[in-house]
């Protein structure tokens, strides 16, 4: 589903990765954990093809990311650390703009919505302006506009980032409930998170591959 081949990017003399390599298979819930400036984010969006790599590949459902950005982007959805949201938007206003923006076919789509949102515990704020919704909640709005078009991919960078402990609880089921449909990526640096809801970890550091493994074979190398 997800493969890097070799990537590398540089800004300037600053190397952000160095020949960093992995696939990811259909179905999978991976982890991708690193400290704050390990070349995550900088991952992420050479995954979604926001960012050209400086060498290397990456493909999404074997098609290469830099070559066709669009057709893969319409494969995924992202949920940056900053959710695009217009604070001055009602909730379901926004996901029928973000529809729009995905070309979501109009018929059908306000029941598919509703359906979205029922899932991601939106239905009590449709009707609020996203601007006065607590960070819980706006992260709940950034997942759904991440899947209204129904992509194979999912790829959230720090979702939890900011959320009280009950909104971290929260998120994290949500995210397990789409790893049952969806192959999903979460991009973090706290290590109770990708436990909590992955079945792999992939570590970087100083854009390199650290470590990949299962949480259980990865805390069993850490201890012994």
């Amino acid at each position: 589903m997800v493969e890097a081949r070799s990537l590398s990017k540089r800004y300037g003399q600053t190397r952000a990765l160095t020949d960093l390599s992995f696939k990811i298979s259909r179905g999978e819930v991976v982890g991708f954990l690193g400290p704050n400036g390990a070349g995550k984010t900088t991952t992420m969006k050479i995954l979604t093809g926001f960012l050209r790599p400086s060498a290397g590949q990456a493909l999404v459902g074997g098609v290469d990311v830099a070559e066709d950005p669009l057709a893969t982007r319409a494969r995924i959805g992202y949920l940056p650390e900053s959710a695009p949201l217009y604070n001055d938007m009602m909730v379901l206003d926004f996901l029928e703009y973000a529809s729009d923006l995905r070309g979501v076919p109009r018929e059908g789509r306000r029941e598919k919505l509703k359906a979205i949102c029922q899932r991601c515990g939106l239905l009590e704020v449709l009707g609020k302006d996203i601007g006065h919704l607590s960070k819980g909640f706006r992260q709940r709005v950034g997942l759904a506009q991440a899947i209204v078009h129904d992509p194979d991919l999912i790829i959230l960078d720090e979702p939890t980032s900011g959320l009280d402990p009950n909104q971290i609880v929260e998120i994290r089921e949500l995210i397990k409930d789409l790893g049952r449909e969806k192959t999903v990526i979460l991009s973090t640096h706290i290590l109770p998170e990708v436990q909590a809801t992955c079945g792999r970890i992939i570590i970087v550091a100083d854009g390199k591959l650290v470590a990949d493994d299962t949480p259980d074979k990865l805390a069993e190398r850490e201890s012994g």
